[in-house]
């Protein structure tokens, strides 16, 4: 069997190692560089945005992936002598008495009913733990267990895996449409018309995915929701955990520099930094960590998540069109999701149907559109 990969994402890219592991010859095509897009943007943090606004299978799925982390990590060390920085430094949710919305007895209920260990810590208690809050904090809820890792790392230890495995790569190939035998899939096309045959195909095209997906003869709703952050540069130890607040979150690196994201923007692939957003992002951190405000901005980027109208991923085969799959969608939960998405569709292509049920991240499902987790208004 041969596989041809559409995205050169973390997915994608992940993905095609676990099928070559089985056995199966792949072919990763990406129509710029590989993991140069949202899965190099994203802050690399393990936990669900606000999990208890998903339906309970996101979270069985999200726990399923996140579980794998370890074990993936030390692989990949192994294999490639890249740390991707892995590590428990927990996140922390302020809580305040101007927020629009209380999430706290959601987020507790959700933790004990996914056996999640959660700490509630009183005002001075969550003070003590990070200094940077504002003193206007009243109580935090900390995940002790929650990771985090480097983005950029992760796809350079991915991609050096790949080379090991001689897993074909194919950049700057912007795949146009399907080439079919019959009904069947029979590779793909590429914009200077290149023809990379294959016995299947896996669209991983990340917030490119909607539009290929009409290209290629079916309906996908997945569509760029662009993402701004800023790095700060300061010393280590200035904060311990992932703080997650809904106005704004922070990542603490452990050379110092802290990530401050991100904006929701639906607004197409409009490229680059605004100063609107950046002001909005720094009066947030501000308000919600004061204890930042002497910290120098070293850099400042954006990404395109691959979204969908709830929030959930599409996962599985296109049913109308034999021997095409689909892994995109990922939305807010790429890096999180990956190890799983990876697992299931590798072993789903070859023969294997999932242990676990993820009917509700059939691409054929019904889409119930949600303003809470999907396409921000």
């Amino acid at each position: 069997m041969h596989v041809a990969v559409v995205g050169g994402g973390v997915i994608g890219c992940l993905t095609a190692c676990y099928l070559k592991r089985i056995g199966v010859d792949v072919t990763v095509v990406e129509r710029g560089e590989t993991g140069k897009e949202s899965s190099w943007a994203g802050a690399g943090i393990l936990c669900p945005i606000h999990p208890w606004l998903y339906p309970d299978s996101f979270s069985h799925l999200v726990n399923r992936s996140l579980a794998m982390y370890p074990e993936l990590q030390a692989n990949l060390f192994d294999e490639t002598g890249i740390s991707i920085e892995w590590e428990r430094s927990g996140l922390l949710i302020p809580f305040f008495d101007d927020d629009t919305t209380d999430h706290w007895q959601a987020a507790i209920d959700w933790s004990k009913r996914f056996d999640w260990k959660a700490e509630e810590l009183s005002s001075s208690e969550s003070l003590q733990h990070e200094p940077v809050l504002s003193k206007k904090v009243t109580k935090s809820l900390l995940w002790p267990e929650v990771g985090q890792l480097r983005n950029p790392r992760l796809l350079r230890a991915v991609r050096g895996l790949m080379q090991q495995l001689d897993i074909t790569i194919v950049e700057n190939a912007e795949v146009v449409s399907l080439l079919k035998a019959g009904e069947s899939v029979a590779g793909v096309v590429c914009a200077d018309g290149r023809k990379i045959e294959a016995d299947q195909v896996m669209l991983a095209g990340g917030s490119w995915s909607g539009e290929l997906a009409k290209q290629m003869g079916f309906s996908l709703p997945v569509e760029p929701v662009k993402g701004q952050i800023i790095l700060l540069k300061g010393d280590p130890g200035v904060m311990h955990s992932i703080i997650k607040h809904d106005d704004v979150y922070f990542v603490p690196r452990n050379d110092g520099r802290i990530l401050v994201g991100a904006s929701m923007e639906y607004v197409g692939f409009e490229p680059g930094n605004t100063d609107a957003v950046i002001n909005r992002l720094t009066k947030s951190m501000l308000s919600v960590a004061p204890g930042l405000k002497d910290m120098q901005v070293e850099q400042k980027w954006m990404g395109f998540r691959p979204g969908s109208p709830d929030g959930m991923p599409f996962i599985g085969p296109v049913e109308s069109i034999p021997g095409l799959w689909v892994a995109s969608g990922h939305y807010r939960n790429g890096v999180a999701l990956a190890p799983i998405t990876a697992e299931i569709m590798s072993r789903w292509i070859v023969g294997e149907k999932p242990e676990m049920d993820i009917s509700d991240f059939a691409v054929s499902r019904e889409i119930k559109a949600s303003k809470l987790v999907g396409y921000p208004s």
